[in-house]
């Protein structure tokens, strides 16, 4: 979620959009309802999941919060349990700023590029390996190896980088959905370079009940579920 270091990167809150492709769970539609937060100004967010023919699907992630404006998608395939990152496209308008950027993952290549609003240098490309992610993907990935007690460290490969990122569970907490209490795992980001990426992941429900990001120890964007259908 969340996840990238873009700055105002739906990829960076997008740790709340994961499904679990362990065994517990297969990787289907669905579509979840959020209350939002971000930076102090109160909106909805959205999270889908579509499949696109064959083995591929698109996941997208949008908030709305008045004069601002967040949408993020990605199209990835699913190889023997392996979520790949196809292409993406990551667009904001924040009052009178719009940015709109675009991601493509070649794996015959195996290289990764961007366009769009990006910087020269961040354009790539980036040599893939198996098993990259991109911000999106890295929420399931995370949803999956947690209900496998695997653990957490992944590359991500985004907007023309390469980083090494690291989750742990710190322990249960509970949180209601719905006017219920539910138990929930939370997960929490160790290595976020002045953010940090929280998330409340309850057993059988298809994305977190939570997401929470912080910035120099101050909420920036929260997502907390209030329906997933």
């Amino acid at each position: 979620m969340i996840l990238s270091p873009k700055k105002h990167s739906l990829a960076t809150a997008a740790l709340a959009l994961v499904f679990a492709s362990a065994p517990a769970f297969a990787v289907k539609p669905f579509s979840a309802d959020y209350q939002a937060s971000y930076m102090g100004i109160a909106g909805v967010g959205k999270m889908t999941l579509e499949p696109q023919g064959g083995d591929k699907w698109k996941y997208t992630l949008s908030v709305g919060s008045g004069g601002i404006q967040l949408n993020q998608n990605t199209v990835f395939d699913d190889k023997g349990g392996q979520l790949r990152p196809l292409s993406g496209r990551d667009s904001a308008l924040l009052l009178i700023k719009k940015s709109d950027k675009t991601a493509n993952y070649d794996w015959d290549k195996g290289v990764a590029t961007w366009g769009g609003d990006v910087k020269p240098e961040r354009s790539g490309p980036v040599k893939l390996q198996s098993g990259d992610v991109d911000g999106l993907l890295l929420n399931l990935a995370i949803a999956r190896d947690v209900a496998a007690g695997k653990p957490l460290n992944y590359r991500l490969v985004d907007e023309g980088r390469v980083k090494q990122v690291s989750f742990k569970i710190v322990g249960k907490e509970a949180i209601t959905i719905g006017g219920q209490s539910k138990q929930a795992t939370k997960v929490v980001q160790t290595n976020g370079e002045g953010k940090q990426i929280t998330a409340w992941v309850v057993d059988g429900m298809p994305v977190p009940a939570r997401i929470l990001q912080r910035k120099d120890g101050k909420d920036d964007i929260d997502l907390q579920v209030k329906a997933v259908h």
